[in-house]
């Protein structure tokens, strides 16, 4: 007697494996799911094109030109002498005076229009008649062109001459003083912050604007003064805004080369050069491509290092404030 088998019942359709359960919080994969993926992203690839052919493969040419000892005067003479010319750069204590200057017209005027626009964002927060009216005029020196308004402070303000500078200051003794020859730094820091303030002021009046009101109110009515409130409720509101207006006014500034060719030309010497514009000197003036390929690397990785900090601490800044 033969036993028999016990089979499972079967239907007529071919059996089908079932799916391997997705782990949680991982999207299952499926055949349309990379497909999907590029095509949200194809829309953005002629942009993503386009930055990397005009950013990055210019920079990578610097990299390569930095390694090469090329004087565009001896044109026979390009060879590869690999870091020699990062070695030259990290000597050379001109490059080091010319960075400290950058660091001094950087940071002074960020500052400076920070403090200027501060104040006047908190003055026409106020309500008062034409306040409009002022708002677009204080607004007008950051729509002229940087080129525009250094030939303005140049000829019109600082002229020794004819200038409006030293028309105001003569009872005072300026009589008729070279503002630009005699403080080149100084002038150039004043051009910039002039340019500069009104950024500055709308964002902090962006800033103000978002305050609540409430909290104002029920400090006065606790018996905070005006000076007490700005202190302890308006500026550590306006921290996140001031903080942002600083590193995007540096990240802009540190690049400043129109106002330094049409005011100073970087002189007297050096003394009022930044590196972009020490760089453009030592390019297609001095005619050395390999030294001023390697200072340009080195100011863009610097850069990038110090901007890249500042902007994590700033977003972590905002993301800590919506927590």
């Amino acid at each position: 007697m033969s036993t028999s088998e016990t089979s499972t019942p079967r239907s007529g359709t071919a059996d089908v494996a079932e799916p391997a359960p997705s782990k949680p919080g991982r999207p299952a994969a499926g055949p349309g799911s990379r497909r999907d993926g590029w095509i949200r992203r194809g829309p953005l690839l002629p942009a993503l094109i386009f930055t990397i052919v005009v950013t990055q493969l210019p920079f990578l040419f610097t990299i390569y030109y930095s390694t090469q000892s090329w004087n565009l005067v001896n044109p026979g003479s390009q060879r590869f002498v690999g870091f020699d010319n990062y070695v030259t750069v990290f000597t050379d204590s001109q490059f080091r005076g010319v960075a400290l200057n950058s660091i001094v017209l950087t940071l002074g005027s960020v500052l400076i229009a920070m403090v200027l626009g501060l104040a006047i964002a908190l003055l026409l927060n106020r309500s008062f008649p034409g306040r409009g009216l002022i708002r677009t005029l204080i607004i007008t020196p950051f729509l002229i062109t940087p080129v525009a308004g250094a030939l303005i402070w140049q000829t019109v303000m600082f002229d020794p001459t004819y200038g409006l500078v030293n028309f105001v200051l003569g009872p005072f003794g300026a009589g008729t003083t070279d503002w630009i020859s005699s403080y080149p730094r100084a002038a150039v820091i004043v051009a910039l912050v002039w340019q500069w303030t009104p950024f500055m002021m709308l964002l902090l009046l962006a800033g103000l604007g978002s305050q609540p009101p409430e909290v104002v109110e029920a400090a006065r009515m606790d018996g905070a003064g005006g000076f007490a409130v700005f202190r302890e409720v308006t500026l550590p509101h306006l921290r996140r805004f001031i903080e942002l207006g600083v590193v995007l006014g540096a990240i802009y500034l540190v690049n400043t080369f129109d106002t330094i060719y049409m005011m100073t030309q970087g002189g007297p010497g050096t003394a009022s050069a930044n590196l972009p514009f020490y760089i453009y000197q030592r390019a297609f003036l001095g005619f050395d491509i390999g030294e001023s390929a390697a200072m340009g690397v080195v100011t863009v990785v610097a850069t990038i290092i110090v901007a890249t900090l500042a902007l994590r601490l700033i977003f972590r800044s905002f993301s800590t404030e919506e927590a």
